[in-house]
């Protein structure tokens, strides 16, 4: 557990910077376009080996022929494979989105649920898909790890883990529950900014005195 190996104080020092970097709550910073639940939980389905720009070019064409849970699930897969295309491993998000939105209609009524342990049930759904729904839609404690996160996470020394669900937990226990959502946020915005996996620009990170990976 690294919880005993980060001071109190860092870790408050370091959510602080981040909010100053990037202020603003978690609906707010999110970069995907929705208008609801369902709307999110696709986009986020679709953001898999994608740029959240390249999503939001392509869900206003899916959203207007398929807006809701009910059309989805009777949608024509290869009219689904057709619209998402540009998004990469098409078939398999096709797919999942169909078979989504027909587990969300014969199980839940078509209502998106708040729960980690129900969304990931669905087709398509991780723990990343999960928690982006619950805490950017509905505001609910919930921390999506993605390449971004796990990356300036074990920069920072916030996490030793190089597993997801290992750095989900450490910063579950280093973060006030409150702040997961926001924090992840941010944390994805900083690795696209500035803290890229190949050349990260250490010199001009205000992190960087928080740093022990900085190469400043």
């Amino acid at each position: 557990m690294v919880r005993s190996k980060v001071p109190d104080r860092r870790v408050r020092a370091i959510l602080e910077e981040l909010a100053v970097l990037y202020p603003g709550d978690a609906r707010e910073l999110c970069t995907l376009d929705f208008a609801g639940p369902f709307e999110l939980l696709v986009a986020t389905i679709l953001s898999a080996q994608c740029t959240d720009a390249r999503v939001n070019e392509v869900t206003p064409s899916l959203f207007h022929k398929y807006p809701d849970p009910f059309s989805m699930a009777n949608a024509d897969p290869g009219d689904v494979e057709a619209i998402v295309r540009s998004t990469g491993f098409y078939r398999s998000k096709a797919d999942h989105l169909t078979k989504m939105a027909t587990d969300l209609v014969q199980r839940f009524g078509g209502v998106v649920p708040q729960e980690v342990d129900e969304l990931v049930t669905l087709p398509g759904v991780g723990r990343k898909t999960a928690n982006v729904v619950r805490s950017v839609w509905f505001g609910l404690p919930g921390f999506p790890v993605d390449t971004h996160v796990l990356r300036v996470a074990r920069r920072l020394g916030l996490s030793d883990s190089d597993r997801p669900e290992g750095v989900e937990s450490d910063l579950d226990a280093l973060v006030p529950a409150s702040e997961w959502g926001v924090t992840s946020i941010r944390l994805i915005l900083h690795g696209r900014k500035i803290c890229s996996s190949r050349r990260p620009k250490c010199s001009s990170c205000s992190l960087e005195k928080h740093c022990p990976s900085s190469e400043a």
